[in-house]
């Protein structure tokens, strides 16, 4: 048996596997993620490495391998444990180890530290007092005012007191250098979260101790990652943080994972009410030093809980009992790098690796857990009621069709325009909820709703800068129609509204308002996201519009009323899970509305009333979604009924291109695969064909057996690496 080791990873001269023979007292000791002692280099000197892979291929002559000297220590430190994730998801998602290695680990080289400087007299009182004496005679000021300072408080900040006695570094070397003086200096770690009141926790209900009570004896029993499965407002943070308190006891630690940056603000405010400052976050709006400062924080047992977006899943705890995975149906856990890792499965992965827990909380699983939890590989836990006295809003649903024939060529339709006016005469808050983020490339009928679709793959066609629509799923193409081809109308074209123009709209029609926006623009900077929400949450603005990022998790006691414009408008974008997502959205919107026991009121301004995610999405019916649109996904065979691969090239050279992936779909074709399980589609152009003068294609492999895909993606890359023609060609490997 063999072992592929990694010497020293924070040399990037070093960042590469090297290969020894295990030696026989050490058979069937050893496991990715050890770490041991190898003879390395011309002098064979002692390095440390992880253990990455055990594998019985043998790479070069046997003679010329050397032996592993001994253990050093099992997988029980937080990087071998990341170690031996990154091995797992170089294996899983198709990546080099090395790329593994720069996700799991981000920070490799020491960010600068931050130290606090001290003043300490190193004389008595007396003898300070006679050196203060002959500084006054010689008329030395500032040590006067220094001396005076330190022999009142005997310790000192170097920073501050350089400031407020306006004196000058040269003073304090003197004093130092003449034994009157010593500076001291101590690391200081940079804190993101700024200290708040604890408060006491809210009494649960029936439902969530039972909630609480069956996770923790599945704990006990098989530890299957637990979905907690509860409608919006129905209190699911108070039974994770019921589940924290239970972890933090045994002395072990917590990872909490939001989808979105903007979900920070608010979900620390929770936590730290509860949990004070054992908590801290990671995020992407953090500098590279209080990023590692978090990290080195972690690491030292400083902090027990850490909350961030899916790069907070790698956080280096050494004693990890419990992974939360909040809003878990969120596209933005699953990495556009490589590795295309989902940090669902990633997360599970981890705490296999080191014991811990996991659990998943939304109101609108992904369809991939929900399945998992009816399959009992999951174990499901319910909450089908709000907190406390709330109920779910009053959901209208607007016709925009109709509005159009009635003359109203507005945004905004009648009856939501009404209900604001209502809301802001009673001084309550209102959301605006824009659907359209990614999904402006598309052309509809305003007049019948009709969308232009493939023939072919049932997903909508993309209208490109030359006025052809294009399947970017089977490359099929067509002319730009000028009327609709369903109803003749010539009110035919793309979607035009953003949330500037919408915001422009509401002044105009409520000039009396305060209005906050929430997107791309107005989140640019560091602290933009608590400064809006913060102004929101204390009733310094009435009205709150912007894109997705407001309608997920945030809880704001005072808003009654949310209008929803254009929902149908992410229904049709190239992605087999559009009615998934616009499902997830609308229910995920509506339920801003109405909490703490005031009534609330949800408008939805559709083009497409009758679709069955909109139509469950008013009803809150998840279960009639998930079987609708599972049937849909056997049909088409498209995940979690079947498992999918996308071969994603991309290059600055289009015929290069084209050649590369057209090779590989021959490769593909002489594979041993049988037709009935495994379809092959493609080569075509991705949703965006060209981006940075990059040039990209996509091919993608169905088949029901998750190994098959695997064993595809292997071949690949064994194709792909003894070709050179592929040098000039990135390509990545991303699994559904």
């Amino acid at each position: 048996m063999y072992a592929d080791v990694i010497i020293d990873i924070s040399h990037e001269r070093l960042d590469r596997t090297f290969q020894y023979k295990i030696p026989e007292e050490l058979q069937g000791k050893l496991a990715p993620g050890m770490v041991v002692s190898v003879p390395f280099g011309q002098g064979n000197r002692s390095r440390k490495a992880y253990v990455v892979k055990i594998t019985q291929n043998r790479e070069v002559a046997s003679e010329k391998l050397k032996e592993i000297s001994q253990i050093i220590r099992e997988r029980e430190n937080a990087e071998g444990n990341l170690i031996a994730l990154a091995s797992w998801m170089s294996r899983t998602y198709g990546s080099t180890m090395i790329q593994a290695l720069k996700t799991v680990l981000p920070i490799q080289e020491k960010a600068r530290e931050k130290e606090k400087k001290k003043l300490l007299l190193s004389l008595s009182k007396e003898e300070a007092e006679k050196v203060l004496e002959t500084c006054k005679r010689k008329n030395h000021k500032a040590r006067v005012r220094l001396l005076e300072a330190l022999i009142k408080n005997e310790e000192l900040d170097y920073t501050e007191t350089i400031k407020q006695l306006k004196i000058s570094t040269s003073v304090i070397k003197g004093l130092q250098e003449a034994n009157v003086l010593e500076v001291s200096s101590c690391r200081v770690y940079r804190n993101p979260v700024q200290k708040r009141k604890r408060e006491e926790p809210l009494t649960l209900t029936r439902e969530q101790k039972q909630a609480a009570e069956g996770i923790l004896q599945e704990w006990d029993g098989q530890n299957r990652p637990c979905l907690l499965f509860g409608v919006t407002g129905s209190g699911k943070t108070q039974v994770y943080m019921e589940l924290i308190e239970k972890v933090l006891e045994e002395g072990r630690q917590v990872i909490v994972l939001i989808p979105e940056i903007a979900l920070t603000y608010q979900t620390v405010q929770r936590f730290c009410g509860r949990f004070g400052e054992k908590i801290s976050v990671i995020n992407s709006r953090l500098s590279l030093s209080e990023r590692y400062d978090q990290f080195q924080r972690a690491q030292r047992g400083e902090i027990q809980i850490i909350i961030g977006p899916r790069s907070a899943l790698f956080t280096p705890f050494q004693n990890l009992g419990l992974i939360l995975m909040d809003e878990e149906h969120e596209q933005s856990y699953k990495s556009e790098n490589t590795p295309r890792y989902h940090a669902r499965e990633t997360a599970i992965k981890r705490a296999e690796l080191e014991g811990a827990h996991v659990v998943l909380g939304s109101a609108t699983p992904s369809l991939e857990s929900y399945s998992r939890a009816k399959e009992g590989i999951y174990r499901l836990f319910r909450l089908s009621s709000r907190y406390g006295e709330s109920t779910l809003p009053q959901v209208k649903i607007v016709d925009m069709r109709q509005e159009l024939k009635e003359g109203n060529r507005s945004i905004l339709s009648r009856r939501l325009k009404e209900a604001m006016g209502g809301c802001l005469e009673r001084k309550e808050q209102i959301m605006l909820f824009l659907n359209r983020r990614g999904y402006a490339g598309f052309l509809s009928c305003r007049m019948c709703g009709q969308v232009i679709k493939c023939p072919h793959c049932d997903v909508s066609l993309s209208l490109h800068r030359n006025g052809r629509l294009i399947c970017h799923y089977c490359g099929y193409e067509t002319e730009e129609p000028r009327q609709c081809p369903s109803c003749g109308s010539p009110y035919i074209g793309r979607f035009q509204a953003g949330t500037q123009q919408i915001e422009e709209v509401v002044k105009k029609q409520f000039p009396q308002s305060r209005i906050l926006r929430m997107d791309l623009d107005t989140t640019r900077k560091k602290d933009s996201y608590e400064r809006i929400l913060s102004l929101f949450s204390s009733g310094e603005a009435d009205i709150l519009i912007g894109t997705q990022m407001i309608v997920k998790g945030h809880d704001f006691p005072n808003v009654t009323l949310v209008g929803v414009l254009a929902a149908d408008l992410s229904l049709y974008a190239e992605d087999y899970r559009c009615a998934e997502k616009t499902f997830q959205l609308l229910t995920q919107a509506v339920g801003r509305a109405g909490r703490r026991g005031k009534p609330g009121e949800a408008v939805i301004q559709t083009y497409q009333p009758e679709h069955y995610s909109i139509q469950a999405a008013v009803t809150q019916d998840y279960e009639a979604f998930f079987q609708e649109e599972y049937s849909f996904r056997q049909l088409m065979g498209y995940p979690p009924a079947g498992g999918m691969l996308a071969v994603l090239g991309s290059c600055r050279e289009e015929s290069l291109l084209e050649q590369a992936m057209e090779y590989i779909g021959i490769f593909l074709s002489r594979l041993p695969l049988k037709k009935a399980q495994t379809s092959i589609i493609g080569p075509a152009d991705q949703t965006i064909g060209k981006i940075n003068d990059q040039y990209r294609k996509v091919i993608y492999i169905k088949d029901g057996n998750r190994e098959r895909l695997i064993w595809i993606k292997d071949k690949l890359e064994q194709y792909i690496e003894m070709n050179k023609g592929f040098q000039k060609i990135w390509i990545q490997f991303d699994f559904s």
